[in-house]
């Protein structure tokens, strides 16, 4: 079949890998010769801290695809292939490199962030604009946009029965890899001046520690930690729960940035689950809310910055500097609640939290604290390494009852129950508050009602080396009810 483009531009974005690459599969197959690009998007990289773990684990996953491609032209009789790099606005760079290498087509991937959307539509139009086309595909989900509707024709507003559509629609069409490696052989060799990867300093960021925390980076990592997980694939249901356990897949930042394939790790779920498993269908579940928060953001833009539900936007949150106040100290760890400052202290040493835990922080800073959610939405997306503007908003959400769930408002999360219940010996507060450590077991969860012998022995003060509760969970729950009363007919 002769080829549609004489010369193609592949950008690489939240899907660093060649293997089963939907933009990469249709470029190849569409142009006689393809080059690609990374553009590290100063529009992006210019809002954030300049100690950044996100930014170090793409940069390193950015060198990981750039072996993958030399690879895959070396195997393909291409040699010279490889990853064009661009420290730039996206849209200029993009425009330009088209130019440059005169590519008749620009090839990406789905990103529908509504800002990323704003930006591909300008890099569309400057195409258009000068006799270029600029092809998109679905790449980061399962389904996206309006693939998985109600009989109704309507999108899904309740997790459970969109997830039943979903089992009901998935088959091996949607879950069949990319064949990218057949078509290796239209890589082009990259032009050398092109070809460096800025460092981490000529991008304007210092190191983090993210190799201290020994996380794998690109696709190899990737396949690293899921080859891990299949192992344990099977009591990810009863281990998941438990912040102190090795229960959770890990994978949350690689599926963010693309350096897995969506496809594949569903293909492998749904074929355990069919076995049966329980911890795989219970596995599978997880990506599925994440195809369901994909598309809920999608349908329904205005979450982004506002209640899904906007009746809820009539609360009021606390405000002034008690609010501020009040914030820090959840920012910091210093609540006087241990698993809510263990949990803190998690995020802010390693860019993860495990995802009980995120649960009972955003409702103890919500529902006890009485703190405006999207405060807790942006620090979050600040600090986790696997941020996702769709599933963080939407998690965020259900924590504050303000989103797509059928769960009233009233659901308030004890702070103190659901640390003796997740975390009964301690493991995961020792770690992470370690001024607690010798405290025993029963005293751990709420040190306030421990024994003064107790707190003696433990060489626990509080209200010194360690914070008194700053508010009172039965209070706050019930002020909270006062606050949501004004939607309780929602």
């Amino acid at each position: 079949m002769p080829k549609k483009y004489e010369t193609g531009l592949m950008w690489f974005r939240r899907d660093l890998r060649v293997h089963d690459n939907a933009a990469l599969y249709h470029a190849l197959k569409s142009c006689k010769q393809l080059y690609c690009v990374f553009v590290f998007d100063r529009r992006i990289l210019d809002t954030l801290p300049r100690v950044d773990r996100r930014v170090e684990f793409i940069r390193e996953s950015v060198l990981s695809l750039d072996g993958q491609l030399q690879k895959l032209g070396a195997t393909t009789g291409s040699p010279g292939a490889g990853l064009l790099t661009a420290h730039d606005d996206a849209v200029n760079a993009v425009v330009r490199l088209a130019a440059e290498l005169c590519a008749d087509a620009v090839f990406t991937n789905h990103d529908d962030e509504p800002q990323l959307l704003s930006r591909d539509a300008a890099v569309q139009a400057a195409l258009e604009a000068g006799g270029k086309a600029f092809h998109s595909f679905k790449d980061h989900v399962i389904f996206e946009r309006q693939e998985v509707l109600t009989l109704a024709g309507k999108p899904y507003t309740v997790f459970t029965p969109y997830k039943n559509a979903w089992l009901k629609k998935v088959d091996d069409f949607y879950l069949r890899p990319y064949p990218v490696e057949k078509y290796g052989a239209t890589l082009a060799p990259a032009p050398q001046g092109m070809r460096s990867i800025p460092s981490l300093d000529e991008l304007g960021f210092e190191a983090s520690n993210l190799s201290a925390l020994k996380i794998p980076t690109g696709s190899e990592g990737g396949a690293q930690l899921f080859e891990d997980f299949t192992g344990r694939m099977a009591q990810y249901k009863e281990t998941r729960d438990f912040p102190a356990v090795k229960g959770p897949s890990y994978l949350g930042v690689h599926l963010r940035f693309g350096t897995v394939s969506i496809r594949h790790m569903a293909s492998v779920a749904l074929s355990a689950a069919d076995h049966p498993s329980e911890g795989a269908a219970t596995w599978l579940s997880e990506l599925i809310w994440r195809d369901f928060y994909a598309q809920i953001l999608s349908n329904f833009p205005h979450a982004a910055e506002r209640a899904f539900k906007p009746d809820y936007d009539a609360i009021e949150w606390e405000s002034g500097e008690k609010a501020k106040a009040l914030f820090q100290a959840w920012c910091d760890g210093r609540t006087g609640y241990p698993l809510v400052d263990a949990a803190m202290a998690q995020i802010n040493q390693t860019g993860y939290m495990h995802n009980r835990l995120r649960m009972v922080t955003a409702s103890f800073l919500v529902k006890d604290l009485g703190i405006d959610w999207r405060w807790g939405e942006h620090y979050f997306a600040e600090k986790l390494n696997d941020f996702d503007l769709s599933a963080n908003n939407g998690g965020w959400q259900w924590a504050a009852s303000t989103g797509c769930d059928a769960q009233p408002y009233f659901r308030i999360f004890n702070p103190v129950s659901q640390s003796e219940k997740f975390d009964a010996e301690g493991k995961f507060i020792r770690k992470y508050v370690p001024e607690l450590a010798q405290l025993p077991d029963k005293a751990l969860h709420s040190p306030w009602l421990a024994k003064p012998l107790e707190l003696a022995a433990a060489g626990v003060v509080l209200g010194q080396n360690y914070p008194l509760p700053i508010v009172q969970h039965d209070e706050a729950r019930a002020l909270t009810l006062q606050r949501y009363a004004v939607v309780k007919k929602a």
